[in-house]
Parts: structure tokens; C-alpha cells; sequence
């Protein structure tokens, strides 16, 4: 897996691992794709606000970092599945902490009573 420039110049690995993983529906992505391999359309119905252009980016990003895999059956019409890689599935425990993390700061936003 080729590292871009810019991840090599980092400083420290957290910085690294934030570029990677940085982007508000990446986290999302890995985190669907923690359940196993999906489709297109299966994860965009399952983060509905985002737009096709974004998630497009956004996987592909993905796979440049060798996060996930893309693969293209050769069916009419053409079937796409994306699945993490075993490099993206060390990401799977690091999205879980952040939403036990997430739910306990929404049950701490919630007026007592």
C-alpha cells in the first residue's frame, strides 16, 4: 500500500490516523462496513443525508488508503461491493470506542429529570 507524501510528514500517528479516518462520513463508512461487505445504495440509505458525490469521494479515499476494497462484478447491470480490508479492519475497534464514546456524551447532553 503506497502512503501518500503528506502522511509521511506527520509528526505524530494520531495525525495520521485522523487524516485517514477524518471526514464526516468516513467514520460512518467503516462502521457500516464493520457489519461486513455492502453495496452503493445499501450504505447510502443507511447514512441518509449524505450525497452520492460525497460518499463516491469518500470510498474512494478510502480505498487509496487501502481501508477498503471495491470490487466490480462483471453483471449486467454491474454489481459493486466494498468491503474493509484486514489494514481497515484494525480501524473497527477504534470506531467502536468512539461510538460507546458518542453515546455516552449524548446521555450526557440530556436534561436530567
Amino acid at each position: 500500500m503506497a502512503k501518500r507524501k503528506q502522511d509521511l510528514d506527520f509528526d505524530c500517528p494520531v495525525e495520521v490516523t485522523l487524516d485517514v479516518i477524518g471526514g464526516k462520513w468516513k467514520g460512518m463508512i467503516i462502521f457500516q462496513l464493520s457489519e461486513g461487505t455492502a453495496r452503493f445504495n445499501e450504505m447510502r440509505r443507511a447514512m441518509a443525508h449524505v450525497t452520492q458525490r460525497m460518499l463516491t469521494a469518500q470510498l474512494r479515499e478510502l480505498e487509496r488508503d487501502g481501508v477498503l476494497t471495491r470490487t466490480v462484478y462483471p453483471e449486467v447491470p454491474p454489481r459493486v461491493e466494498y468491503e474493509l480490508t484486514d489494514f481497515g479492519r484494525g480501524l473497527v475497534p477504534i470506531i467502536r470506542l468512539m461510538e460507546t464514546w458518542g453515546e455516552r456524551y449524548r446521555e450526557q447532553l440530556r436534561p436530567a429529570g
